[in-house]
């Protein structure tokens, strides 16, 4: 069993940075694909980064360039760096531990632990 929580979320103008955190225990972050999603209120759960267990990054178009996915093995703690915030980044942000397949790493469905969420709101 993982648990997992998020921290970090908050108020930003749009242009601004906000880092949230993925605290983890139970198992190593390491022995996990983590991933972070977000949902919006009104629409579903969608992708925004991950990083699998052999630390490759893969991250949704639209946040490539703009959020860094990190982890701290020794803290057991996932990081997503978010730059050049825009108000479509508005979600709650969570974050889940998973191993799926590289084809399938967007699919929430395979993800089997979540935490509880962090709000993020981008004002304009």
């Amino acid at each position: 069993q993982v648990q997992l929580v998020e921290s970090g979320g908050g108020l930003v103008q749009a242009g601004d940075s906000l880092r949230v955190s993925c605290a983890a225990s139970g198992s190593s972050v390491r022995s996990y694909g983590m991933a972070w999603f977000r949902q919006a209120p009104g629409k579903e759960r969608e992708f925004v980064a991950t990083i699998r267990s052999t630390g490759t990054t893969h991250y949704a178009d639209s946040v490539k360039g703009r959020f860094t996915i990190s982890r701290d093995n020794v803290k057991n703690t996932v990081y997503l760096q978010m730059d050049t915030l825009k108000p479509e980044d508005t979600a709650v942000y969570y974050c889940a531990a998973g191993r799926p397949i590289l084809s399938a790493i967007q699919d929430s469905n395979m993800y089997y632990y979540w935490g509880q969420g962090t709000q993020v709101t981008v004002s304009s």
